[in-house]
C-alpha cells in the first residue's frame, strides 16, 4: 500500500511539473525568438534623457561628480549659477570654448549631444544646486565685461587682492598655485579667468570677489582690470618670419 502511494504521489508530481513547464512554454510563444521585449532595447546616445548619465558621461570628468569642481569650476556652486544665466551656460556648453579644453557639445557644433539632451543638464543643474536668493541685497559683478580693462591698473589690483595667495606676479605663493605660468593661461579664456575671479574656487578654498580683502570687495572696474593684466601674461606668439613663410610656400 505504502509502495502505490509512493508511485502516486511521484506520478502526480512528474504531471505538475510537466504542466508548469507546458505553461510556460506558452507564455514564451508571446515574443517570437528574437524580438526584443518591451522595456529590453538599448537607447541611442542622443536619446538618453537621464540627468545623472548625462552629467557623469559628458560633464563630471572635468567639474567633478555632483558639480563639486574638478580642474574646472564646480558647476554646483550657487555663487556661479547666481552670476550666469541659462543663456551663458547654453551657448558655453552648445559651442565650448575655442583654444581651451572646453569642447562643443552639441550635435550642430561638432559633438554628441542633441539640443533637448543640453536643456537637461541645464535646468537639472539649476534646479539641483542653485540656492535662490542667495545674492539677494547685492549687487554682483557682472558675468560679462562691460568694458575693455586696462593692464597697468590690473597690475595692482592683483598685487591688492591676489598677491597674498598667489605669490608676486602670480607666480605661486604659500596658500595659492601660480596662476601666470604659461601652461594655466593658455587653457582659460578670459571669460574663464574673469567667472573665476567673481566666483572664487570655493572646493579649492579660494574666496569670490568679496572675500579676498576682509570688508572689501572687488569692483567691476577691478575685476575688468585684474583680467585684462592676467591676460596680458599670456606668452605673445610670434608671427612666422618672411623667410619662414617663403620656404613654406616652396
Amino acid at each position: 500500500m505504502n509502495l502505490f502511494r509512493q508511485l502516486w504521489s511521484t506520478a502526480a508530481l512528474s504531471t505538475t511539473l510537466l504542466a508548469a513547464l507546458f505553461v510556460a512554454q506558452l507564455a514564451g510563444c508571446t515574443a517570437p525568438p528574437g524580438r526584443p521585449r518591451k522595456g529590453s532595447e538599448t537607447l541611442a546616445p542622443d536619446q538618453i534623457m537621464d540627468f545623472a548619465t548625462l552629467y557623469s558621461e559628458n560633464c563630471a570628468g572635468c567639474h567633478g561628480p555632483d558639480g563639486r569642481g574638478g580642474a574646472a569650476i564646480a558647476l554646483g556652486d550657487p555663487i556661479y549659477l547666481a552670476i550666469a544665466d541659462d543663456l551663458a551656460i547654453r551657448n558655453v556648453t552648445t559651442k565650448g570654448v575655442a583654444g581651451t579644453s572646453m569642447p562643443a557639445f552639441a550635435q550642430s557644433a561638432g559633438g554628441m549631444l542633441a539640443a533637448k539632451q543640453i536643456d537637461v543638464i541645464i535646468s537639472e543643474i539649476r534646479s539641483r544646486w542653485s540656492k535662490p536668493g542667495i545674492l539677494a541685497g547685492i549687487n554682483p559683478p557682472s558675468y560679462a565685461a562691460k568694458s575693455h580693462g586696462n593692464p597697468t591698473q590690473g597690475a595692482a589690483v592683483f598685487k591688492t587682492y591676489c598677491e597674498s595667495c598667489h605669490g608676486p606676479g602670480g607666480r605661486g605663493g604659500p596658500k595659492g598655485s601660480a596662476i601666470t605660468k604659461d601652461a594655466f593661461l593658455e587653457l582659460v579664456s578670459d571669460q574663464g579667468l574673469r567667472t573665476v575671479v567673481i566666483t572664487g574656487r570655493p572646493e579649492l578654498g579660494a574666496p569670490d570677489w568679496r572675500g579676498n580683502v576682509p570688508g572689501k570687495p572687488m569692483s567691476e572696474l577691478e575685476i575688468t582690470d585684474v583680467v585684462a593684466w592676467l591676460a596680458s601674461q599670456r606668452p605673445q606668439i610670434a608671427p612666422p618670419s618672411s623667410s619662414a613663410s617663403k620656404s613654406a610656400q616652396h
